[in-house]
Parts: structure tokens; C-alpha cells; sequence
């Protein structure tokens, strides 16, 4: 009895490492999805500057 208690709390053991591994992976996978996301979110905003610009000198240009 005490032996299949010992098996059973063994398999428990590589079951919880195999879920935290794969917990780890995702995770990691999330920061870099985020990171990414920054840096498009970055990268639109630069462009909308960029063409608020444009967009108002144009403007400043048509009123002379």
C-alpha cells in the first residue's frame, strides 16, 4: 500500500512539473506577444503623429 501511495505521489509530481513547464512556455510566449504588441502600438502611434503632421501642413499650406 505504501509503495502504490509513493508511485501515485511520484506521478502527481512529474504531472504538477509537466504543467508548470508548460505554464512557463505560455507565459513566456505572453511577454513576447506584449512586447510586440508595445512596440506595433508604438510604431502606429509614431505614424499617426507623422501623418497629423503632414495632414496640418498641408492644411496651413491650402488656407495661404
Amino acid at each position: 500500500k505504501v509503495k502504490a501511495y509513493k508511485r501515485q505521489a511520484e506521478e502527481a509530481e512529474e504531472q504538477a512539473n509537466a504543467n508548470l513547464s508548460k505554464f512557463r512556455k505560455v507565459q513566456h510566449e505572453l511577454d513576447e506577444a506584449e512586447e510586440r504588441a508595445d512596440i506595433a502600438e508604438s510604431q502606429v502611434n509614431k505614424i499617426r503623429a507623422k501623418t497629423r503632421d503632414v495632414g496640418g501642413k498641408k492644411t496651413l499650406h491650402e488656407e495661404e
